[in-house]
């Protein structure tokens, strides 16, 4: 609906001119960011010395958000409202510094950025300016919940902060051109997925100015009729608030607000004290203004409010730049009044200053947006009790993630009265093999529900939706905001998140930084389904190189697990649920597959990261002859298969075994704070034989993980060559030469030890690689023996 359907003006006269000079009050804090050093208030005429020499920032979003902001207060006041603010268009990074100044946060986090004269200075200095704050929502900011310097993710991370915060509201306002961004029109549809009774509100505000950079938004081109369908077919109800006088529009504003928190009160009180059942339409607004609303109307003769000219800095000065700009800049600073906003000491006027939120009620101020104040630990079980037995390396297992799951089910169960723990996925939960969870919750769900459904409820500790994007910015959003969950999701696909990825990392090493942000829960990834059993997809689902995508990030943030077998995967995942501030990406099977390690040994290998499998090397009375290095569940099996090759048929050649559960471990400690040691990894590698080296993901990884190190020249990395098609298990393996044959052969072709018989032991393998490929294309199955293979070395028996 339109404005037009409010008749009543909610704000009286001195209301009216009160939230109106909050909204000039801080668009003038956002041009002078954007332009001036010096002379904050004015008070001498404006020279080329109060500016910056380099002027950066994005003016056309800002005031609309001002404008925005400023009734959120309101409405905050006015009903007591616990509210965040999220910055869709966080390029407009102007608009949250200047609001969190305005309510004192922002001088009580940073004192030096005083409420007076100087501090002004310094706040309109900082702003992009070298050793100062970025121009986006950042996280230096208070009150900033996500990194602005990326469109799309807002609303997710709005649903996301609102799970289980059944009090909270979170005003996100969606520019127009962030609308375009494929994360944010699916973002629309997780109202379906919002439980009335047990989350809170998410309030978008399609913030409709018309322009990108350069060219006109879809959604400001459509028409309000078109617009108003578009977001009725969502499931919203759509209030829009349309024109560009000021009076007018606040009236406008205001009055939709009012109408905008009954409705969602009305909603919550119908699901909470009258059970009513039915999927609510939640409200939302459309605010349809100009573009730099309040800016220069004309620069050089060109419009420039209301069009994309708007979009960054509007008037460009310099020494080179005609003199008009800076009499231009002069008046539109003016034009706000700033005498009227603050004292001659640069202070706020009391009366403008009453007009905050007080408290942690200012959205600047709000612990949910500084999410590690709000963190609690999780009640987890001993993840011992959940062990495999494993009387000897090599029995068989049901699936590494199906050990996993009743873990995870026992989770969910312990902290279902604290609400602050969920599994996140596109769809794939059951199919990774993590079905045993639906035994203590179901996946929440609140749109149409059919009598064959399984698992679907109001309520959940679990959320799919087949969009990667929406499980990720969901999962940030609940961090954010001071809660645990996991992430799980076919290896191949988590790529589709990688720049949400990369943001969040940046969001970690900042505020890791930042003293008066806390820690939060770490972002942890389960990628199962992975490319090593992948072979009935095919190619398009084989992919391990979100690996290399994450070790790109700052070591400090990210961690890297391959656990071998089932009871390392739950040593791993207790330590990442347990841990914070991190990105632990854990990859492991879902299929069955041998088991080595009994809980005990498990437990010591995950702590240590690495370390040699006694039981599966000969070289304990002297050095090896060649170290057979493994990372990963496949290429483990593998590698073992491979040493049980040459045990049986080279008997007197000494072999090492080497297990690499912590990837990182491979870096040098200068490099990485779980890195070995040069003594240590030599000791492990030894500095001159030989080391096959079988990865899960691609080669290459390792050579960079490895480079520095003492006998990187001997390595020889067996991993994922981009080799894949609809084959079997075994084969994908030979494709990409990771197979038990081709490590064998290349033990003989590095070990002069292996001598004439390695000769003839190779041309056995290369007979029966040919054997292999002949059997599967007639049988559509792997040979007996390497279904039926079992580990079998002499001391096989014998445990770590």
């Amino acid at each position: 609906m339109t404005t037009d359907a409010f008749a009543h003006q909610p704000l009286d006269p001195d209301q009216l001119r009160g939230i109106d000079a909050w909204w000039r009050a801080a668009n003038y804090l956002s041009v002078g960011q954007i332009y001036l050093r010096a002379n904050p208030l004015l008070k001498e005429p404006l020279t080329l010395a109060h500016v910056k020499h380099m002027l950066l920032g994005h003016w056309g979003t800002t005031p609309g958000q001002n404008f925005i902001y400023a009734h959120l207060n309101r409405a905050i006041r006015q009903y007591d409202l616990d509210m965040i603010y999220l910055s869709g268009p966080g390029h407009g990074g102007p608009v949250v510094v200047a609001n969190a100044y305005l309510d004192g946060t922002y001088s009580e986090v940073y004192p030096d950025i005083s409420q007076d004269e100087v501090g002004l200075q310094r706040l309109f200095k900082q702003f992009s300016f070298p050793g100062g704050i970025p121009s986006h929502a950042s996280p230096e900011c208070p009150g900033s919940l996500h990194e602005g310097g990326e469109l799309g993710y807002s609303l997710s991370h709005a649903f996301g902060a609102v799970f289980d915060n059944p009090g909270l509201i979170a005003a996100c306002v969606v520019g127009d051109g962030e609308a375009e961004t494929g994360p944010l029109a699916t973002a629309w549809h997780s109202n379906k997925f919002l439980d009335p009774v047990g989350d809170g509100a998410v309030l978008p505000i399609l913030h409709l100015n018309g322009y990108k950079i350069a060219n006109p938004t879809v959604l400001a081109r459509i028409g309000h009729d078109e617009l108003e369908q578009l977001l009725r077919g969502y499931g919203w109800t759509p209030y829009i608030v349309s024109g560009s006088e000021p009076a007018a529009m606040h009236q406008a504003m205001a009055a939709t607000l009012d109408a905008v928190v009954a409705q969602i009160r009305q909603i919550q009180r119908g699901a909470r004290e009258q059970g009513v059942a039915t999927r609510p339409r939640w409200p939302m607004i459309v605010l349809d203004s100009p573009k730099g609303w309040t800016g220069p109307k004309l620069v050089d003769g060109k419009p420039n409010e209301g069009s994309f000219r708007a979009h960054q800095v509007p008037l460009s000065i310099s020494a080179s730049s005609p003199p008009e700009h800076l009499q231009q800049l002069e008046a539109w600073l003016r034009s706000y009044r700033p005498d009227e906003l603050f004292d001659a000491h640069g202070r706020l006027r009391p009366e403008l200053a009453a007009l905050a939120p007080a408290g942690t009620r200012r959205m600047s101020a709000n612990p949910h947006s500084n999410g590690g104040l709000l963190l609690r630990d999780l009640r987890l079980p001993d993840f011992r009790d959940y062990a495999l037995a494993v009387p000897q390396p090599g029995v068989r297992g049901s699936g590494d993630t199906r050990v996993l799951a009743p873990f995870l089910r026992d989770v969910i169960r312990l902290n279902e009265s604290s609400r602050n723990f969920r599994v996140f996925g596109p769809d794939e939960t059951v199919s990774n093999g993590l079905g045993a969870v639906f035994e203590a919750t179901n996946r929440q769900w609140q749109a149409a529900l059919k009598p064959n459904d399984e698992f679907l409820a109001a309520h959940g500790r679990v959320v799919e939706m087949l969009s990667e994007h929406q499980c990720e910015g969901w999962l940030e959003g609940y961090l954010l905001t001071g809660r645990h969950g996991l992430f799980n999701c076919y290896e191949a696909f988590i790529h589709i998140v990688d720049s949400m990825f990369n943001q969040h990392a940046k969001w970690l090493k900042m505020t890791a930084a930042i003293p008066w942000r806390r820690p939060l829960a770490s972002l942890n990834y389960l990628l199962a389904s992975h490319v090593w059993r992948q072979d009935h997809n095919g190619f398009t689902h084989q992919d391990p190189g979100f690996i290399d995508h994450v070790v790109n990030k700052k070591a400090s943030i990210v961690r890297v697990y391959l656990p071998p077998d089932a009871n390392c995967l739950l040593s791993v995942i207790d330590h990442c649920l347990r841990s914070r501030h991190y990105v632990n990406v854990v990859v492991a099977g879902k299929h069955p597959a041998p088991q080595w390690l009994a809980m005990d040994a498990a437990q010591r290998h995950c702590s240590q990261g690495i370390g040699i499998w006694p039981w599966a090397s000969n070289d304990q009375h002297g050095e090896p002859d060649v170290v057979m290095a493994c990372a990963g569940d496949v290429p483990t099996l593998e590698t073992l298969a491979a040493v049980s090759v040459l045990r049986r048929y080279l008997p007197e050649l000494k072999v090492r075994v080497v297990n690499v559960v912590d990837l990182m471990k491979l870096q040098s400690p200068s490099e990485h704070p779980h890195g070995l040691d040069d003594d240590d990894f030599d000791q492990l590698f030894t500095r001159d034989k030989p080391v096959i080296f079988a990865f899960h993901g691609y080669p290459t990884l390792i050579h960079r993980l490895t480079y520095r190190r003492t006998n990187h020249d001997n390595l020889h990395v067996h991993g994922y060559k981009e080799e894949g098609t609809i084959t079997t298990a075994f084969d994908m393996t030979v494709l990409n030469a990771l197979d038990r044959f081709h490590l064998v052969i290349d033990v003989v072709n590095r070990v002069p030890q292996a001598g004439e018989r390695g000769i003839y032991l190779k041309q056995k393998l290369l007979d029966k690689l040919i054997e292999h490929k002949q059997y599967i294309d007639e049988n559509g199955e792997d040979l007996p023996e390497i279904r039926n293979w079992v580990w079998d070395a002499p001391e096989a028996g014998m445990l770590a």
